[in-house]
């Protein structure tokens, strides 16, 4: 994991008057799993924002593979490689899970769904049921199917187990380990279930009032004694 997939120099982030973000400098590799943590407000969600772009007052550099994200301009930089799940799972509720995918596909002309079935089974067995229908969890897997089909280098997800059972959040976050390893696809998320989400993060970044705090391996926070002085 050597080469650079996201590069972020001198961020600063705003929401009219109230500055979120303050001087954040971050890299993110090809291939890796990193997870995003911080209390509400500390800026840890804005970060994401913009890493694609879907913030538009802020200034600094975000780069992906070495291209320039222009603030604001959310779909013209999913297009280099950027596949989103926001919170709200962003599935079409009254389609199959099938339609789904093949309006998620229209910008690859990618026809085949046969690697995202073996990606998340469930979805092969609820194929033909409308995405509404299905249960917060089997929601995100279609969500981040959809993502998958616009064959994007990472995925950024923002609270990916938020509304789920236990149950249903572990088998997420183990579906997202699957898609980076058997995919190749950066997972970048931003999680408030800290303990279960360095189970599966390779690296981990704690944001407090718009600083970055810590930066570095997840088995090393998950180790640390004062893990949430931190926060």
């Amino acid at each position: 994991m050597t080469d650079r997939l996201f590069d972020v120099q001198h961020l600063n982030a705003r929401y009219g008057s109230l500055a979120v973000l303050h001087d954040v400098s971050v890299s993110i590799a090809a291939g890796e799993r990193v997870a995003i943590f911080g209390h509400n407000g500390s800026g840890k969600s804005t970060l994401l924002k913009c890493l694609v772009g879907g913030l538009p007052d802020c200034d600094g550099r975000v780069l992906y593979r070495g291209q320039p994200i222009e603030p604001g301009a959310v779909h013209r930089n999913v297009q280099l490689g950027i596949g989103m799940v926001p919170q709200t799972r962003n599935v079409f509720p009254n389609l199959t899970v099938q339609q789904c995918l093949e309006i998620a596909a229209t910008r690859t002309g990618e026809r085949s769904f046969e690697a995202i079935y073996q990606l998340f089974p469930r979805l092969r067995e609820r194929v033909d049921q409308k995405a509404g229908l299905m249960s917060g969890g089997e929601q995100q897997m279609l969500a981040v199917g959809m993502a998958l089909m616009t064959k994007p280098g990472a995925i950024l997800l923002d609270e990916p187990t938020a509304g789920l059972s236990p149950v249903a959040a572990r088998t997420v976050l183990a579906s997202l380990v699957d898609v980076n390893e058997r995919a190749g696809v950066a997972i970048v998320l931003v999680e408030q279930n800290v303990m279960l989400a360095l189970e599966i993060a390779q690296r981990a970044i704690v944001v407090r009032s718009g600083k970055v705090v810590f930066d570095g391996d997840a088995r090393a926070l998950a180790e640390e004694k004062n893990l949430w002085a931190l926060f």
